[in-house]
């Protein structure tokens, strides 16, 4: 069994059977889905993901070391990029958090860090109502963040990275996923 969103299209299901609560613990990977969470603040994930490439294009695989030399040329280069979300603010929180990913590095990185966060325990929803959207760990993550330099990082936008990258597995007790990231049995 799926949650609703997970089963709404072809390219919800095979990221909800494929990728999501699957673990990323490398730079790169948790700086993009960081990136990609704060672009879908307000918006729908189907909408990210249906522009992922574009993303990835204009983000330079969002290799944290060139989008942190980002200047106001390439602000205005992506503002007029139709195949991205166009929203100022997030391309601007975008740049600003390659560079506090980049300056992370000197203690121990952005993986580290967000994995602090791990939880002892995981939600274990029965219904898509019962899955929270913020937990106290994620409100922790979201200060701890900000007070490395990152911006547009908020509690609700952390837990779902938390989600995503597999540090807490809100699959649904009865779905086919629950438990298959190794890091919390079913």
């Amino acid at each position: 069994m799926r949650t609703p969103w997970g089963d709404s299209d072809d390219l919800m299901r095979e990221y909800y059977d494929t990728e999501w609560g699957m673990p990323v613990r490398d730079e790169r990977g948790l700086f993009e889905r960081l990136s990609l969470e704060v672009f879908q603040s307000g918006l729908s994930w189907s909408t990210i993901l249906r522009k992922r490439k574009a993303f990835r294009r204009a983000f330079a695989d969002f290799d944290p070391d060139v989008v942190a030399a980002y200047d106001d040329s390439d602000v205005a280069r992506l503002m007029a990029d139709a195949r991205i979300v166009r929203n100022h603010r997030k391309v601007e929180a975008t740049i600003v958090n390659a560079r506090a990913t980049v300056a992370l590095r000197a203690d121990g990185g952005l993986p580290e860090l967000i994995w602090s966060f791990q939880p002892d325990d995981t939600p274990r929803p029965r219904t898509p109502e019962e899955v929270p959207t913020t937990s106290a760990e994620s409100v922790a993550l979201a200060a701890e963040l900000k007070r490395r330099g990152f911006v547009h990082v908020g509690p609700t936008t952390m837990f779902a990275l938390m989600e995503a990258v597999g540090i807490v597995d809100t699959h649904l007790i009865d779905s086919h996923r629950r438990g298959s990231s190794g890091v919390w049995p079913a």
